[in-house]
């Protein structure tokens, strides 16, 4: 059964999408079997992953609110083992919508819930705010990843995120966890970087990543090729990173079962 993983934080700008996709890529790399699910109206992810937006016919958007059958809305992406669900800029005006939909907060759970013996791992990229539908992927997720850039005002809001997180395990998902914060864009060079990782670290100890995501010019380039960087060089710092954080995720969930 598919272990569910939300990428939140309503920061813009920390590295949500490109975690997402790498990490997948570097999942279904390992012999995972791996299911995107873009949840960010921007559908960076998806056409990141090189879906063509303007010919998606199905997205989460009709499986949200015309309740259209997921499976009619699975891509599939360069990368065996690893499928996506895309997104769609109708997604903005998705949270309107669902207001007046029965149990709205469970939508996205009950979407995931038939499918979950599928794939070993879901990936939720969320978008850069805390509105329903991050409420919804928190609600069908099992574990949250908390990608935090190392730049000045990197704490800023995580309490307000973690503060989101904490209502969501108490009304919606007991079994809500934080898998772990994740530095990204991490530039070992600067003092700066080295300050905010020891402060991170110092605020969350063991829930931080042995891994981070250093600044990598390959990793900025690949999205724009619709691929994920393992596929555009896969001896790049960012493929190599991206590998890192995939095993320290399997391993840690093999140590829990």
């Amino acid at each position: 059964m598919a272990k569910i993983i939300a990428l939140a934080n309503q920061k813009g700008g920390v590295g949500k999408t490109t975690t997402t996709i790498n990490l997948a890529a570097s999942l279904a790399t390992l012999e995972k079997t791996v299911l995107v699910v873009d949840a960010d109206p921007q559908a960076n992810a998806s056409s990141g992953l090189g879906v063509d937006i303007t010919e998606v016919e199905c997205s989460l958007y009709e499986c949200i609110i015309n309740q259209t059958d997921v499976h009619e809305a699975i891509y599939t992406t360069d990368i065996e083992g690893l499928d996506i669900i895309p997104s769609h800029i109708d997604l903005v005006g998705a949270e309107i919508e669902m207001l007046n939909l029965n149990d709205r907060e469970k939508i996205i759970k009950n979407l995931l819930d038939p499918i979950r013996d599928e794939y070993d791992y879901i990936l939720i990229d969320c978008s850069p705010s805390l509105g329903l539908i991050t409420v919804n992927a928190l609600t069908a997720a099992d574990s949250v990843i908390i990608p935090v850039q190392c730049e000045y005002f990197a704490l800023e809001g995580i309490s307000k995120l973690l503060n989101t997180i904490k209502i969501i395990k108490n009304k919606l998902n007991s079994h809500l966890e934080i898998e772990g914060f994740l530095l990204t864009m991490f530039d070992s060079r600067l003092r700066l970087a080295n300050q905010i990782y020891d402060e991170v670290k110092r605020h969350f100890q063991e829930l931080v990543f042995k891994t981070v995501i250093q600044r990598n010019v390959k990793l900025s380039e690949a999205p724009s090729h619709g691929l994920p960087v393992i596929l555009y060089d896969a001896d790049s710092t960012g493929s190599k990173n991206h590998l890192a954080l995939a095993k320290e995720i399997i391993y840690k969930n093999l140590k829990l079962n």
